[in-house]
């Protein structure tokens, strides 16, 4: 039947329906997509047989974008074949970040465990063994990423799907779990200073950990050593403890020093976190300070005092993309979070620390898991993972690592350093 035609009022279209009608194209190219998807999974054909169809034709390249970004990293390194064109966008800056960010809409973190497996012992001028750095998630998948070393390695976190581990006396790593890229950076000035320490001095004393993080604006990852002077010969005898920044550049594969460095002496028992593109540390003052290290700009700032007067007991850490303090309280343990529109501190939340006296107090707060779940590790490195539901007040073993481990919480991305 022939539509009769109206020069006044053919079809009207307002912004919202306009909205609308993309939203339901979107959708129905989402479930076409599902369906060839799962067609390729039962009839185990080649990549271009499926996707060289009308249907991938047909569809704005916009659209095919808006899909791909939905797709797990894995499925992606294959799709890179498929055309030119398509390996174009999935290399691109933008779709890497939009990607991310997708991953982080559709669902929560996972849970990355690196163990270190020990083989027979290896010499290399005379001492050293055999480690094997592997990685898996808590839902038991195996992820692609081997490393060789041979001495112990210590991870300093995740960032926007890179993982940073490291070693005293060799070179670093920082790699991607879900692409199998890695590459290594050398030893820092810092890293030469405390091998002649412990060589005079042993080991018996703090030092701090590797901070690891990614400038938001310009995308780059930064490994980040602050480390005070006590204990050292820097130019000379110091009489005031001051501090130390170095920053390492992938671009020149060298390290530098960032002056000036902390307005304070750092805690050196406590590991640094990276959040919205700045790392933190607690400084050794009285009451403790949250300091922070902006990536972009390279300078220091001091963000407010910590909700608590004793840093023995204190972890931080990072939930629901939030920064947090825990703090040890006899036989509770309690969980800060911090407001950064008003710089203060709020309960997050608390639980008793009866049900797993078999840990090294306080737990390790890895990852705020779904429906109310507290994913928590004790302080030694063979501690199992526990699940803690903060509603019932409950405990679940989630693994007991077979080898000594860390566990951190970790997104798949596609990047690169």
């Amino acid at each position: 039947r022939k539509k009769k035609k109206n020069s006044d009022c053919d079809l009207c279209i307002s912004p919202d329906s306009s909205h609308t009608i993309q939203k339901h194209c979107l959708e129905k190219s989402h479930h076409r997509f599902g369906r060839i998807w799962k067609s390729m999974k039962r009839s185990k054909q080649s990549l271009a047989e499926n996707l060289d169809t009308s249907l991938w034709k047909l569809l704005p390249h916009d659209v095919v974008e808006v899909i791909l970004e939905c797709v797990p990293v894995k499925p992606l390194l294959r799709f890179r074949c498929v055309s030119k064109k398509w390996k174009l966008t999935i290399d691109s800056p933008g779709f890497k970040e939009r990607q991310l960010m997708r991953r982080r809409q559709l669902r929560g973190p996972d849970v990355l465990i690196m163990s270190l497996s020990y083989d027979r012992p290896v010499r290399r001028e005379g001492r050293g063994r055999k480690v094997v750095l592997s990685a898996a998630s808590a839902s038991r998948r195996r992820l692609g990423w081997n490393v060789s070393y041979t001495c112990g390695m210590f991870c300093a976190g995740s960032c926007d799907g890179l993982v940073c581990v490291y070693c005293l006396y060799v070179d670093s790593i920082v790699g991607n779990p879900a692409t199998g890229w890695h590459r290594s950076f050398p030893l820092s000035n810092y890293q030469g200073l405390l091998i002649q320490r412990f060589k005079r001095e042993g080991s018996d004393f703090p030092w701090p950990s590797l901070g690891f993080g990614r400038d938001k604006l310009s995308g780059t990852f930064k490994p980040v050593w602050l480390y005070n002077s006590s204990g050292f010969v820097l130019g000379g005898a110091d009489k005031a403890v001051v501090t130390y920044c170095e920053v390492f550049d992938f671009s020149t594969n060298a390290w530098r020093y960032v002056v000036p460095a902390s307005p304070y002496p750092i805690n050196a028992y406590h590991k640094p976190v990276h959040l919205d593109g700045s790392l933190y540390w607690l400084t050794e003052s009285e009451p403790p300070l949250l300091l922070s290290f902006d990536l972009h700009t390279e300078t220091f700032q001091v963000i407010c005092k910590a909700p608590f007067a004793d840093p023995r007991h204190i972890t931080m850490c990072v939930l629901h993309n939030r920064l947090c303090l825990s703090e040890q309280k006899h036989l509770t343990q309690v969980i800060w979070s911090f407001d950064s529109s008003d710089k203060t501190w709020n309960t997050l939340c608390s639980f008793d620390l009866n049900p797993t006296g078999d840990f090294a107090a306080p737990l390790l707060p890895i990852a705020i898991l779904d429906k109310g779940q507290l994913l928590l590790q004790g302080r030694a490195s063979m501690d199992p993972l526990v699940i803690h539901d903060l509603h019932y007040r409950s405990y679940d073993l989630l693994c007991t690592p077979k080898s000594p481990s860390g566990s951190v919480y970790y997104f798949e991305s596609l990047f690169s350093a």
